[in-house]
């Protein structure tokens, strides 16, 4: 197993090396990113003071490398810059009802990605930051949106962590009940899940400053 990153694949390390239900993993680049790109939220692991945190966070990728963004005053964030980070990102896409309780699972892509997480402070490459997470929550959307001024800059702390050490994990099959139980009467089989958007509700203060405006359509890979 190599532990050197390529152009195509991540670095796979006992980090990162999936260890149950191996045939499940990969460190391929286009699936991690694929992961990334499509989902919202990621959970962000590290250590303050010698005590585990994780906190939810949203982020942006650009090429091979993970933004991150937050208020300079969280401690924790802070205490991140420049130390090992474990990112966690998962994609939901079913649930798998069995007929033993035992049996139950989900369909489901994920991904684990660990490395040093840099404090950036290059006020360009700040600020590249910022549209990247926002095009990232809607592609196209840092170019229409008001830009990122000097304050706001100079009170967000952004981080950046290579894509360069990490794994992917995807179930997407259907129900594994031992044979014993396949003529047991209970409803066995995969209730698929998405998530999806809702009606766009405009700002009411806007609409009594503007009236009404269209709203932007909401676009996501996968």
């Amino acid at each position: 197993m190599s532990t050197e990153g390529t152009s195509d694949h991540l670095a796979a390390t006992e980090r990162t090396r999936v260890r149950r239900l191996r045939e499940r993993g990969t460190h391929d680049r286009t699936l991690v990113e694929a992961i990334v790109d499509e989902a919202y939220v990621a959970h962000v692991g590290f250590v303050v003071d010698g005590e585990p945190r994780v906190l939810p966070m949203t982020y942006g990728r650009d090429g091979d490398a993970l933004y991150l963004h937050g208020a300079v005053g969280n401690a924790m964030l802070r205490a991140s810059a420049g130390a090992e980070v474990c990112v966690t990102i998962t994609l939901l896409d079913g649930l798998v009802l069995a007929r033993s309780a035992f049996h139950h699972s989900m369909n489901y892509r994920s991904v684990v990605l660990v490395g040093t997480a840099e404090k950036v402070d290059d006020p360009d490459e700040k600020r590249r930051a910022f549209d990247v997470i926002v095009d990232h929550v809607l592609p196209g959307r840092s170019a229409t949106a008001r830009p990122t001024n000097d304050e706001e800059l100079r009170t967000t702390l952004v981080l950046r962590l290579p894509i360069a050490e990490g794994s992917a994990k995807v179930r997407a099959g259907g129900v594994g009940d031992d044979a014993e139980d396949l003529d047991l009467d209970v409803w066995a089989g995969v209730v698929p899940l998405a998530l999806v958007a809702g009606d766009p509700v405009q700002d009411p203060d806007q609409v009594a400053r503007l009236g009404e405006r269209p709203a932007p359509a909401i676009t996501r890979p996968g």
